[in-house]
């Protein structure tokens, strides 16, 4: 399936009761190329399938309902992922606090300086890019993972702790040799060249598949 360059590009969603402060921060996003969505509540962004999209949340804290703090909490229990800029007129040291040491990007006071907003919402976005990469590399050596033996399983487990097929072969009570065929077979499915490649691979599968 393709995809156009818009469903592909960052975009920023921005959760705020007030409709007036929505269509400034939507402007001021659109005026340096980026683009944005708007949302009266937390609720509406969780219907919203722009959730799925790269890019950076802004969000204010207290509005009726779930506040950006319980959005915020909700999405991590949910295993969301994305990188969250508070926004708020009533902010205080605790709300700040909290929203940070759960991951924020930033936790700016209204009247914000622009360029503030705009370097903040700019490492949203890179943040989740990253993020999104190092994702999908997780879920290729998964993917690749899943297709190995329970045996290669056991022998990829052995290269990954650096030991020899002469000590593999002798723990698994196996020959050499089928060590070594085993070995191969690891190397092709997870498509690593080298030893090196396929210890990262190991590394980046997830230790509750290892």
């Amino acid at each position: 399936m393709n995809i156009s360059a818009s469903q592909e590009a960052p975009i920023v969603l921005i959760v705020d009761d007030d409709e007036d402060v929505r269509i400034a921060l939507s402007e001021l996003m659109l005026s340096v190329g980026i683009e944005a969505a708007c949302f009266g509540s937390t609720a509406e962004l969780l219907q919203s399938p722009h959730l799925d999209r790269a890019g950076c949340l802004v969000l204010d804290v207290r509005m009726p309902g779930p506040s950006g703090l319980d959005l915020q909490q909700h999405l991590a229990e949910a295993g969301i992922a994305r990188p969250i800029v508070f926004l708020t007129g009533h902010g205080d040291i605790p709300m700040s606090v909290q929203a940070m040491r759960a991951g924020a990007v930033d936790f700016l006071t209204k009247p914000v300086r622009e360029q503030a907003l705009l370097d903040a919402v700019t490492r949203g976005i890179e943040l989740d890019i990253v993020q999104r990469a190092e994702a999908r590399f997780v879920r290729m050596h998964v993917e690749r993972f899943e297709t190995l033996t329970a045996r290669e399983v056991q022998v990829m487990r052995e290269i990954a702790l650096g030991r020899l097929n002469k000590l593999i072969a002798f723990d698994l009570g196996i020959s050499e040799i089928t060590v070594k065929l085993h070995r191969g077979n690891v190397m092709k499915k997870m498509k690593a060249w080298s030893v090196g490649e396929l210890i990262r691979a190991w590394e980046k599968i997830p230790a509750a598949l290892r």
